[in-house]
């Protein structure tokens, strides 16, 4: 996908076959992805999928939100991913089950090598555990994994993977602040 030692300020960073596809998507996302009414998840999920998505049940991802590569993507049951969302997943992102991805939350997967001659173009997987949330407009850096049931306040930066199940972040950089109380299911 990423074409290593590549000048980037005259040639692509990508394959022609990604560039076609991401090309092709942002049609159909820009024609019947974003344009669809807000209740219409089914319509999104069969686009999704239609584009390689691997989506459980239930997953309702409005039509704000922005996917850089559908093929990248793997979500699991009754998750929620809110208008403004964006998943810049040039790596896999994988969303555990009963996740929230809130409205403005930026998930980007890429990043560029600092010490190499051309800026080297990197693609990291970001992984949300189940139960976890993303609140509203915060950031999810490159190669991140949320533990289950982890909460990441709004406007927070995470930049380093949280390994602590059931538990709440703020801050920039993100900070412990709390623990999530677990509930019973219903």
């Amino acid at each position: 996908m990423i074409l290593p030692g590549n000048d980037p300020a005259t040639q692509p960073s990508f394959t022609l076959g990604n560039r076609v596809a991401r090309a092709t998507w942002g049609v159909v996302w820009l024609l019947l992805f974003r344009t669809s009414p807000r209740p219409a998840h089914a319509w999104r999920r069969a686009l999704l999928r239609l584009f390689g998505a691997r989506l459980g049940a239930h997953v309702h991802v409005y039509p704000g939100a922005r996917i850089w590569a559908p093929w990248q993507l793997e979500i699991g049951d009754r998750v929620g991913v809110g208008d403004g969302a964006t998943l810049y997943n040039m790596g896999p992102l994988r969303i555990g089950h009963d996740a929230v991805i809130s409205q403005g939350s930026h998930l980007c997967g890429g990043t560029h090598d600092i010490h190499s001659h051309n800026f080297q173009l990197v693609a990291r997987a970001i992984d949300i555990g189940p139960h976890a949330w993303v609140c509203a407009d915060a950031f999810v850096g490159p190669g991140v994994r949320l533990a289950p049931g982890c909460v990441v306040g709004a406007r927070s930066v995470v930049m380093k993977s949280i390994d602590e199940p059931w538990s709440v972040w703020a801050g920039h950089p993100a900070q412990r602040i709390s623990a999530r109380q677990r509930e019973a299911s219903p």
